[in-house]
């Protein structure tokens, strides 16, 4: 919450807002009626044991679930005052507003520069300089360029992990996307790399919406603003950061966090 000149209380508003949200893997029910609201330039973790629909859920963000055979949704999930389950999104604009990072870095088998302009170049922009721009910009961006500046040809799976996941980053800011979604982001790296790419999820928020699933409750202490707590393909409770791990509303909220079960 944000306070204006005159400290009247501002509230920040919702770049998603998830309205009785349910979905489906054939005749498997994996959400139940999700309702929640994703506030602009803020850090959303997303938490709960294994399978309990964290992943399934913000893979809905983009649409990206739609590539699974069977699956099938209901309600609402509204960006930028479209609802996009209903009629048919404009895919390459929405994941062009909203990027992905996944859990294992998945550089392309390029060299580090054609990594970044990847996605420039399939949204029409061609001038070497722009491009250049763009890579400069992103990589800095993603903590990566005094690494990396000196060897942009070089291939990028050359780089070590956390460097792969930050060139991962760089490659979905590259689009200048509204959003970036994160599933699992630094479960595959080392504690150094971990707290490289938590400290770069931090600075970023200045700039952009994230949303990241995490297993780990420590990494969703220290990084986010918003925490939602999903069991068995239910949101159970979601509030501030603070409030979830001091005093949450819900039992099975506080037994999670607690380290009582999952």
């Amino acid at each position: 919450m944000a306070a204006d000149s005159n400290n009247t209380a501002v509230l920040n508003t919702s770049a998603y807002k998830i309205r009785d949200l349910n979905l489906w893997y054939g005749a498997h029910q994996a959400l139940f009626n999700i309702n929640m609201d994703i506030l602009e330039k803020e850090i959303t973790a997303i938490i709960g044991p294994s399978g309990c629909g964290k992943s399934t859920f913000i893979n809905t963000l983009n649409l990206m679930i739609n590539m699974v055979e069977g699956a099938k949704m209901t309600g609402e999930i509204r960006y930028a005052d479209e609802n996009l389950l209903d009629g048919k999104p404009d895919l390459i604009h929405l994941r062009k507003k909203v990027g992905m990072v996944f859990q294992k870095p998945n550089p392309f088998p390029k060299s580090i520069y054609e990594n970044v302009v990847y996605g420039p170049r399939i949204h029409g922009i061609r001038k070497k300089k722009e491009l250049d721009d763009i890579a400069e910009r992103s990589l800095k961006d993603a903590f990566l360029w005094d690494e990396v500046k000196d060897r942009l040809d070089m291939d990028a799976m050359g780089l070590s992990g956390g460097q792969q996941q930050r060139l991962c980053i760089a490659r979905a800011l590259a689009t200048r996307p509204e959003v970036i979604l994160m599933d699992e982001p630094t479960s595959a790296l080392d504690p150094i790399s971990t707290v490289k790419v938590e400290e770069l999820i931090t600075e970023l928020k200045e700039n952009y919406t994230i949303a990241v699933v995490t297993h780990n409750m420590q990494q969703a202490a220290r990084v986010s603003d918003k925490t939602a707590f999903f069991l068995m393909g239910e949101l159970i409770e979601m509030d501030d950061t603070d409030k979830i791990f001091s005093n949450p509303l819900d039992s099975r909220t506080e037994e999670y966090v607690t380290g009582r079960f999952g």
